[in-house]
């Protein structure tokens, strides 16, 4: 080597580590998928389980009415308010309760219109309300929607002095249609048969049909209760023990 040409300087070369722009891009495309796919599945987990809980919601209120009416209206028990005015059950004080009963100013306990009822049923002890309720009830208006309301009246005598512990219940909501109809006979002798209400009779009705529907589309099968009391029974058996949760006995 001449002294002219200098040092040859050797310069290594490495090889670079890293991902190119190709490979990030389909890196970042295939987890943009992952990603979709993760939010779409938990979308669709979350809409069926609000689907599921709205059908075990419908479910249940379906149940607790139809309980209701199969527990306390199939027990219905046919008795006089031989104990009460002209006002209904617990209206006027005493002297005008006497008066009322001197006069034989009594109604039967059960009364069916077309969307309205009100029998007598007793309400167990563990409720807080033992002893023989009037149970009215009837759909009325509230909010721009149907509400199928129920009150609890205590259906014994009161002393002067005493007011009744009156208890209102909403029993279901979002109601668009409401009826009743009663099976029975017309009259005596008569054939039994639908009738659109059971007013100023002496004896309760074979059998209740309910016809329910709602505004949000879920279908409520008719519901047709049998009731077990027929004939009548005087009230005076209430003085002895009205607060009693048993059956009344003697009812025929």
């Amino acid at each position: 080597m001449s002294p002219a040409q200098g040092p040859r300087v050797r310069i290594a070369h490495h090889d670079a580590k890293g991902f190119t722009l190709i490979e990030v891009l389909i890196a970042m495309t295939l987890l943009s998928i992952m990603v979709v796919l993760l939010f779409a599945s938990l979308s669709i987990c979350s809409k069926s389980w609000e689907k599921g809980e709205s059908k075990i919601t419908e479910v249940n209120e379906v149940a607790v009415v139809y309980n209701f009416f199969q527990r306390y209206l199939t027990s219905a028990i046919p008795l006089w308010n031989d104990f009460n005015d002209k006002g209904g059950v617990g209206a006027g004080n005493q002297s005008e309760v006497i008066a009322a009963m001197d006069a034989e100013e009594k109604t039967f306990s059960f009364q069916g219109k077309k969307q309205s009822l009100q029998f007598v049923s007793f309400f167990p002890a563990s409720a807080g309300r033992s002893g023989m309720q009037l149970f009215s009830i009837e759909s009325f208006p509230q909010d721009n929607e149907q509400l199928i309301k129920v009150t609890l009246t205590p259906f014994f005598p009161i002393t002067e002095g005493e007011v009744w512990n009156k208890e209102e219940v909403v029993l279901l909501k979002h109601v668009s249609d409401f009826t009743l109809s009663y099976f029975g006979a017309g009259g005596e002798g008569g054939e039994s048969s639908w009738q659109e209400e059971w007013l100023a009779k002496s004896e309760q009705p074979r059998l209740v049909k309910i016809s329910i529907n709602t505004t949000n589309s879920i279908y409520w099968p008719p519901m047709i209760i049998a009731l077990k009391g027929s004939g009548s029974v005087s009230s005076e058996v209430l003085a002895t023990s009205p607060n009693e949760s048993q059956p009344v006995e003697g009812s025929e």
